[in-house]
């Protein structure tokens, strides 16, 4: 059975700059918990293509449509197994979106649209960070009873605690 998830989280400071964050493969561990112990295992980027004015070889670490990214993570804490997962980025507009899609996993089917949205509050320009998350668990009945029970609490702690630390993340040390 398909699930659809949505997390918005709103930061001051400019589209381009949450973009290109969001778009460099090796931020990804950083804004995931510390408990799920994310790693990068590897990956084969293809850059996206530049903008006008823009120096292509600044584009070596942006992940760009046909970029595959390997990584491994702890699914449950108290256990020290990992699990492996690879995605692919399947689409790239500069500075509006990107997707990526599980290639292997542990979803039957996997689809993150990631969507940066120019915003302004009280006065403040800033970006609103959307995700979209369309997934399948798979296993049948049993994966719908791991989704209620673990699965969904699990993707939604994850936003909380990205929503909690990327204000700090974006911002120069200091």
């Amino acid at each position: 059975m398909p699930h659809h998830l949505q997390f918005a989280e709103w930061v001051s400071h400019p589209v381009p700059q949450v973009f290109e964050f969001f778009a460099n493969p090796e931020n990804l561990p950083r804004l995931m918990p510390s408990a799920t112990e994310t790693k990068i295992e590897g990956y084969q980027l293809v850059a996206p293509p530049p903008l006008p004015d823009m120096d292509p070889i600044s584009l070596h670490h942006l992940a760009g449509v046909g970029s595959v990214i390997d990584t491994s993570f702890r699914p449950v804490r108290f256990l020290s197994f990992r699990r492996k997962w690879t995605s692919a980025i399947t689409e790239f507009e500069w500075n509006h979106h990107f997707a990526d899609v599980q290639q292997k996993g542990p979803f039957k089917r996997w689809h993150h649209r990631h969507e940066f949205i120019p915003d302004t509050r009280n006065g403040f320009h800033g970006t609103l960070v959307r995700d979209e998350i369309e997934y399948e668990v798979g296993f049948g009945p049993l994966g719908e009873i791991a989704n209620f029970l673990f699965i969904e609490r699990q993707m939604r702690e994850i936003f909380a605690t990205r929503q909690e630390i990327l204000p700090k993340l974006l911002s120069p040390p200091g």
